[in-house]
């Protein structure tokens, strides 16, 4: 399990599905699925298309459903002239707590670097709002015994310009680009030794107090039959999950992972 002081935190990022009354559905079924228990022990969060935000966050607040709204993806600028782009500002805006940034998809799809992720994080945070840190390898880099180094060098450069005391509020998702999508999930043993390195990482660069506050999700075909294990591993404190987020069985499932 987690250390006692992070909080697990189970992140549905439903990717580009659903139109807002599908949301609407989804969020209800899993408004009934999900206990009060369940969300006083793991903090839930959702990450719906830009076009359903406002849709998703009316039905949580009006309904006082006890789940944290959150968003796929934003610019790093407040405003100006970038076409199709979503300005933290407007997000905060909404209410949204958690923000992804530098997903694999985002990087390997539209070229998104470290320094961009960096400076997306730092937006985040500026509109108090959390960014979820995304990281990980290609299948090539792992099977090259790369996997490590590669990871550690993202999030160095990917929190570039955080200081120690924001680690408390900030989250890092280890997503292994090779298991995404694919049905291929890293061992609990694999994902633990990235986390942990990944926690090693942040001790050295900002010390032991930001180390143990952050939290690391791992993502990467998660699934109702492999949350446990996973979540028995000391570094590991949440997950980021896709495809399975979508069915609102499976995802309460994966959100009661002890009892489950």
């Amino acid at each position: 399990m987690p250390a006692s002081n992070r909080r697990p935190l189970i992140s549905g990022n439903w990717k580009m599905n659903l139109n807002h009354y599908d949301a609407i559905q989804l969020v209800q079924k899993l408004s009934y699925l999900i206990t009060k228990d369940d969300v006083e022990r793991v903090d839930v969060s959702l990450h719906p298309p830009f076009t359903d935000i406002r849709t998703v966050q009316t039905t949580l607040e009006s309904d006082r459903i006890p789940f944290f709204l959150g968003a796929q993806n934003c610019h790093s600028d407040d405003s100006g002239a970038f076409t199709g782009e979503v300005s933290p500002a407007f997000l905060s805006k909404l209410n949204v707590r958690y923000v992804i940034c530098g997903h694999s998809e985002r990087r390997q799809l539209f070229g998104e670097t470290d320094q961009f992720v960096a400076a997306k994080a730092g937006a985040v945070i500026k509109h108090k709002m959390t960014p979820i840190v995304c990281v990980g390898e290609t299948r090539d880099q792992r099977e090259a015994g790369q996997a490590l180094d590669v990871v550690g060098a993202q999030v160095l450069a990917s929190l570039d310009g955080r200081i120690d005391t924001q680690f408390v509020d900030l989250v890092i998702a280890y997503e292994p680009i090779w298991a995404i999508g694919t049905g291929l999930t890293a061992t609990a043993a694999d994902a633990q030794e990235v986390c942990a390195h990944i926690r090693t990482t942040v001790s050295g660069r900002w010390g032991a107090d930001a180390a143990n506050s952050v939290r690391i999700q791992y993502g990467g075909s998660v699934k109702a039959g492999n949350i446990a294990e996973l979540m028995a591993q000391p570094d590991i404190d949440g997950a980021l999950v896709g495809g399975a987020s979508l069915d609102a069985d499976e995802f309460a499932r994966i959100v009661q992972f002890p009892s489950a």
